[in-house]
């Protein structure tokens, strides 16, 4: 598989406090990839030390095959586009003037400022001062600088803070668009779990700094494996019959937890339960939720 980003024991401290330790990110071509974490995980400070905005204390990445440094770092942002934090731009200015700024800076060809505003379908408000803009339409504009000069890949920090429900539709429609319409491989950082479930494809996850769970979706949903809930009338009973055929349990408050068994086993099992005097009365799927998995993970409950 070939990665566009790559660390290996990327790692920073701050006045003595250790915020990223040893982050090995893989992230591959062509994806969209989360980056989640709870607030204050290390997030912002590991894309920032990708764009080389702050200066990694040791380890190293590796960004569309070249190694970040100074003498490569110009390159490096040549062929990248990031929106870290509040998107920038000039409050006098339109939105138009702004990006053929960006453009110029970037010398990309005068046509992209047209090809970006309708991306981020920004066409209506593209001679509206910027100042003017509400923060979905900042985002957007963000977004369009971002985008300017057709990067290989995109860094996006918490791009739908502030936005309200449309907003975040509109973005998160967009960024799942990029790596099919234009080839370009998004890592994007959020705290907010059910939204990476609606756009990536492989996901990091970090805690007090430390990379603790990288893959694919999918792969993180393995995580939460149905399982059924037996409420019984006589515990011991129950889990006696259940030892019996070999089935793992565990007691909680709420009943006996066992994993997840086809229609046909589950029928089976609860004629032997009755059979065998357990006082079987309900059999319920449960199944954890992506916060549940995360939880598990990081350890902790978090601001999420």
């Amino acid at each position: 598989m070939e990665y566009i980003v790559e660390t290996k024991g990327l790692s920073k401290s701050y006045k003595g406090k250790q915020v990223v330790r040893d982050v090995d990110l893989k992230v591959p071509k062509g994806c969209v990839y989360g980056f989640m974490g709870p607030n204050g995980a290390g997030k912002s400070t590991t894309l920032k030390m990708l764009l080389g905005l702050i200066r990694a204390d040791s380890g190293e990445a590796v960004i569309a095959g070249n190694r970040m440094n100074r003498k490569n770092r110009l390159q490096i942002l040549r062929c990248t586009g990031s929106l870290i934090e509040s998107p920038s731009y000039y409050g006098h200015l339109t939105g138009r003037e702004n990006l053929e700024i960006v453009r110029s800076l970037k010398q990309a060809p005068e046509k992209e400022v047209d090809q970006v505003l309708k991306l981020v379908r920004m066409e209506r408000q593209q001679n509206k001062r910027a100042r003017e803009y509400s923060l979905g339409m900042k985002q957007r504009l963000g977004l369009a600088a971002a985008l300017i000069g057709r990067p290989e890949l995109l860094i996006l920090d918490e791009p739908t803070n502030g936005l309200d429900p449309s907003g975040i539709q509109e973005i998160r429609e967009l960024i799942c668009e990029l790596p099919k319409r234009m080839g370009i491989t998004v890592l994007v950082s959020s705290h907010l779990l059910s939204e990476m479930d609606q756009m990536a494809d492989y996901v990091g996850i970090i805690n007090h700094g430390q990379l603790i769970f990288q893959d694919k979706l999918d792969a993180l949903h393995e995580h939460s494996k149905n399982k059924l809930l037996l409420r019984v009338m006589n515990r011991t009973t129950a889990l006696k019959v259940l030892e019996n055929r070999g089935v793992e349990s565990r007691a909680t408050e709420e009943g006996i937890l066992i994993p997840g068994l086809p229609d046909d086993h589950a029928a089976a099992l609860a004629a032997e339960l009755a059979a065998g005097g357990a006082g079987l009365y309900r059999m319920e799927e449960r199944q954890k939720s992506l916060e549940d998995i995360f939880l598990s993970l990081t350890g902790r409950r978090a601001s999420l």
